[in-house]
């Protein structure tokens, strides 16, 4: 089963950095709708990522999303670590009963591949940071788009949870 939260969580913190820059107001309905996501899995990555301190967020009418540090202070690698917290990139088989040489050994042979694998990932992700994405992103853009776009939450499709 493919996993969307860490790029979800990814392109949430992205839109509020966004947002941020260009003075617009992000909240959970209008991630939601930017992202095409169910506003009760944008809220449940919320939980994490307000609790790692990558995002802040206000209640109530006026309520909005804001990052929790700058921008050039948050890797890619804090996101995936808050959202994905331990579930592993990839995860071994049991133990299986050893009936050869590779029944034996596979389990700790595969877990320090997948171990390394993983960290070497990791290593990536610590050299990016949100600002550095956001900067990439605006240079190779091709699309044309508004940075954010003008949502009135009233719109019938945030209402619909689109």
């Amino acid at each position: 089963m493919l996993d969307y939260r860490f790029p979800t969580a990814l392109q949430m913190v992205l839109s509020v950095a966004m947002a941020e820059q260009t003075g617009k107001r992000s909240t959970s309905a209008i991630l939601a709708y930017g992202l095409e996501a169910n506003p009760s899995f944008i809220r449940k990555l919320m939980v994490p990522l307000t609790r790692d301190g990558i995002i802040v967020s206000t209640l109530g009418r006026t309520g909005s999303i804001h990052l929790g540090r700058p921008a050039a202070e948050i890797t890619l690698r804090d996101i995936y670590i808050s959202v994905i917290e331990d579930k592993k990139i990839w995860a071994s088989r049991p133990d299986v009963t050893p009936r050869c040489l590779v029944s034996a050994n596979l389990c700790w042979y595969f877990k320090s591949i997948a171990d390394e694998a993983e960290q070497a990932s990791l290593n990536v992700l610590a050299k990016r940071t949100v600002a550095d994405a956001l900067n990439e992103l605006k240079k190779r853009d091709t699309s044309n788009c508004t940075a954010v776009p003008v949502l009135d939450e009233a719109d019938d499709c945030c209402k619909k949870g689109r």
